[in-house]
């Protein structure tokens, strides 16, 4: 029985595991609990599991860092494509509004060209309107036949064409609708910035050309009135018996044959020519009817006696008066009544003091019973210079002017001549 009890109580310790530690002459027993072995069970399948995670870890980690760095490098890729893709886009925009700039840069030049030559017209045309004056060729303005203007085109007459397009960048003015707005056009909402720009050139071009049509209407206006007055000093002339200078201009010329050369086409510098002809002619007749005795050599005083046969104050018989008689008093100036060389300057029969006067193309003039003879022989005079006194020397019963116009040496009614110069006078 007692054998039996050892071996039962042997076979209990054997079933649960012991532990030996020895260290020297000690010797230590340690139980190993069933918790215990669970404990070291997990605690080893826990590294070991532990070991395989890593393990698989590191063998899918490579492949997750091929995974990342493909996906980084495709969207670098893809960024950089964006980029090159602006960048071509920026490009295009920037080559696009170089042309437009190019574009609007040649128009700038070719309107600046026209306004400078308006402006050299408009020189010219003032010292046209000052010539023209001065020899009374101006006329009243003539409107100028115009479309209706619209609020554009008095929104660009208000300053200088190109203050809207040289004020502001060339490149942002054609597409920025609130610069565009700025300078007084207000485009439509679908109009392309090309239009926008090609219609406020447009509208300049208006102005400039309408500029154009007033200098040109005022230059065909002084034309025609110079071209009026001469023709009217012509006609004045030949009724008098004067062959007017520019109806004789044919005579002893010759040279060859150059026609007027005008390649370009200018209406303005045909007109510009026309009207310096026009004035030209104006002044060679002007100048010509100043040389003849138009005047009248005491404004203002009264003809006592007439051109013609009347009854002789000395003898009473029927005679020939050949000239017109002016009242006076001794000592009033006589004067001239044209241009030209003094041929006789003293004592004439019948005459008393006598002044005579060469005006060129057979006409001549006297003036008679003078008290004082101011001028001498071969003295230029000029319309309205004094060139004596009022006297009452030679076959005279009183003081006064005797006046004679002769043509050829042959005495003429003189008062042909004074009616024709009072038309004169106003045309002058």
């Amino acid at each position: 029985m007692g054998s039996e009890a050892g071996k039962s109580v042997f076979a209990k310790r054997r079933k649960a595991p012991v532990l030996i530690l020895a260290s020297g002459d000690k010797v230590r027993h340690l139980t190993v609990k069933p918790w215990m072995t669970a404990l070291g069970v997990a605690v080893a399948a826990t590294l070991t599991m532990g070991y395989f995670g890593a393990t698989t870890y590191l063998v899918l980690r490579d492949d997750l860092l091929g995974a990342s760095i493909a996906r980084q490098a495709r969207i670098q890729h893809e960024y950089e494509d964006r980029i090159s893709a602006l960048r071509a886009q920026v490009d295009r925009v920037t080559s696009r509004q170089l042309l437009d700039q190019q574009v609007v840069e040649k128009k700038v030049e070719k309107l600046m060209e026209r306004q400078s030559a308006l402006t050299d017209r408009h020189g010219k045309i003032d010292e046209l309107i000052e010539r023209a004056e001065s020899v009374g060729a101006a006329q009243p303005e003539v409107p100028v036949p115009a479309t209706k203007p619209t609020t554009d085109d008095r929104r660009a007459s208000a300053g200088s064409p190109f203050d809207a397009i040289l004020g502001t960048d060339q490149k942002t003015a054609a597409i920025d609708p609130i610069t565009t707005r700025a300078l007084g056009f207000a485009p439509a909402a679908a109009e392309s910035p090309a239009n926008r720009a090609d219609r406020i050139f447009s509208n300049v071009s208006l102005s400039l050309k309408s500029i154009e049509q007033q200098q040109i209407a005022k230059i065909e206006n002084l034309r025609l009135g110079a071209s009026e007055k001469a023709d009217a000093i012509a006609t004045i002339l030949r009724r008098t018996g004067i062959q007017p200078k520019d109806e004789d201009s044919t005579a002893d010329t010759g040279g060859p044959y150059i026609p007027v050369n005008n390649p370009t086409g200018d209406k303005f510098d045909l007109k510009l020519t026309q009207l310096d002809l026009a004035l030209q002619r104006l002044e060679e007749i002007r100048t010509q009817a100043m040389r003849y005795p138009f005047g009248n050599p005491i404004p203002g005083a009264m003809e006592t006696s007439g051109f013609g046969y009347r009854k002789d104050p000395f003898l009473g018989t029927l005679a020939l008066h050949p000239g017109i008689d002016f009242r006076g008093s001794i000592g009033d100036p006589a004067r001239a009544s044209g241009a030209g060389t003094v041929v006789t300057a003293g004592q004439a029969s019948g005459y008393g003091n006598m002044i005579e006067i060469d005006h060129g193309n057979g006409i001549t003039t006297r003036y008679g019973h003078l008290s004082e003879i101011l001028v001498r022989v071969g003295q230029h005079v000029d319309t309205g210079d004094t060139i004596g006194r009022v006297g009452n020397t030679g076959r005279s019963t009183g003081p006064h002017l005797h006046y004679e116009v002769r043509r050829n040496g042959v005495a003429i009614d003189p008062s042909g001549f004074l009616n024709a110069g009072l038309k004169i006078t106003s045309l002058l």
